[in-house]
C-alpha cells in the first residue's frame, strides 16, 4: 500500500511540474509577442520619420532649385 501510495505521489509531482513548465512556456510566447509587437511600432515610427525627413530635404533641394533659377534669370 506504501509503494501504491508513493507511486501515486510521484505521479502527481510530474503532473504539476508540466502543468507550471506549460504556464512558463505561455508567458514566454506573450513576452515574445509583446516585444515583436513593440518592435513592430518602433520600426514603423522611424520609417514615419525618415519619410517626413526626405520629403523635408526634397522640399530644401526643390526651393534652392527654385532660388537659382531666380538668380539665374
Amino acid at each position: 500500500m506504501k509503494k501504491v501510495i508513493f507511486t501515486l505521489a510521484i505521479v502527481s509531482m510530474f503532473g504539476f511540474a508540466a502543468c507550471s513548465t506549460n504556464t512558463t512556456n505561455q508567458d514566454s510566447i506573450d513576452s515574445a509577442a509583446k516585444a515583436d509587437s513593440i518592435a513592430k511600432v518602433e520600426a514603423e515610427a522611424q520609417a514615419a520619420a525618415e519619410a517626413e525627413a526626405a520629403a523635408a530635404d526634397t522640399t530644401a533641394v526643390e526651393a534652392v532649385a527654385e532660388e537659382t533659377a531666380t538668380i539665374a534669370e
